[in-house]
């Protein structure tokens, strides 16, 4: 062989191996699978599941959305146990702090509680309204853990100090929602998360499918301009960098939203169904995944009803 075939057989040779680097890579990155991650976990049979919490490790953080118990599910191995009961109120959204404690959405019951995961405690309650109400999801920012009432137009605020410490009952902030607002018959506001500069809230509502940035001093509201678009059924919000990820439950699939910091205007993009999905309620998130619990809303719910947390790649 000639020294210029050979130099070339040589570059081809390490074209091709550079080419399967490339290729190999992204997926070994991006493919839940390759971490251990599974895309299918089943819940307790009549475990009824509205709120998802995911933190720094594979566990994810499950509420009752019928007796209020709170269920802990590794994502690698897919097991699972209740390790908080008899909360006398339903478990709706719910975020996770880095101290391993729950801040709970009470639903029907109006309230909101703190839960340590570790022992199943309720390190705190608040009551924050009498019917009509269902306080409905709740978001943290570094002062405050702002809750949504879907039968309100109003949201909670309960301080939070560097501490660690919380406000108690007659610290809560109420914020009424004005502005652009649209308060209609039915479910209005729903889930709720960080503007991506951490500056205001968003917030959606189910009914008329806004998106609204929420000034968090004095509750005024701007419609996110989405270029005519609305997200009906949106359910739980989930931000990650500039991404929105909304869950459109009755639609079966989870909408990609790419704001700008502000959160003032936004890009609706690709919609993800899934044949796994039956009425998804909510989103969260651990690596390259997003673990959405199936809540089956139109599927009567008993004591051997199966149910159970979808996870697909992020997209």
């Amino acid at each position: 062989m000639s020294i210029l075939r050979r130099a070339f057989v040589t570059l081809v040779a390490v074209l091709a191996g550079l080419a399967a680097l490339v290729v190999a890579a992204p997926v070994g990155h991006a493919d839940g699978a390759a971490q251990g991650l599974r895309s299918h976990i089943d819940l307790p049979d009549g475990f009824a599941p509205e709120g998802i919490a995911i933190g720094d490790s594979p566990v994810a953080y499950l509420g009752n959305r019928l007796n209020g118990d709170i269920y802990a599910a590794n994502l690698r191995t897919g097991k699972g146990r209740v390790i908080s009961q008899e909360a006398g109120t339903t478990s709706l959204g719910m975020k996770l702090d880095e101290r391993g404690r729950l801040f709970v959405a009470g639903g029907t019951g109006g309230n909101g509680r703190l839960v340590d995961v570790h022992s199943g405690t309720v390190l705190a309650t608040w009551t924050f309204a009498t019917a009509p109400t269902f306080v409905n999801d709740v978001v943290l920012t570094e002062r405050t853990a702002w809750f949504t009432d879907s039968q309100r137009p109003m949201l909670y605020g309960v301080p939070l100090s560097r501490d660690g410490s919380v406000g108690g009952q007659t610290d809560i902030v109420q914020l009424a929602l004005t502005g652009e607002w649209d308060q209609v018959a039915g479910f209005n506001a729903n889930g709720i998360a960080r503007t991506p500069d951490g500056d205001a809230l968003i917030v959606v509502n189910t009914t008329t499918g806004g998106l609204y940035r929420v000034n968090p001093h004095n509750g005024t509201t701007h419609k996110v301009d989405l270029g005519g678009q609305t997200l009906v059924n949106g359910d739980g919000i989930l931000l990650e960098g500039r991404t929105l990820y909304v869950v459109q439950n009755q639609f079966n699939k989870v909408t990609k939203v790419v704001l700008d910091r502000d959160g003032f205007t936004g890009r609706v993009g690709r919609s993800m169904p899934s044949p796994d999905f039956d009425i998804p309620a909510t989103v969260a998130a651990f690596g390259n995944r997003l673990y959405l619990p199936n809540a089956r809303f139109s599927t009567a719910p008993t004591p051997t009803t199966e149910y159970w947390v979808t996870g697909i790649r992020a997209f």
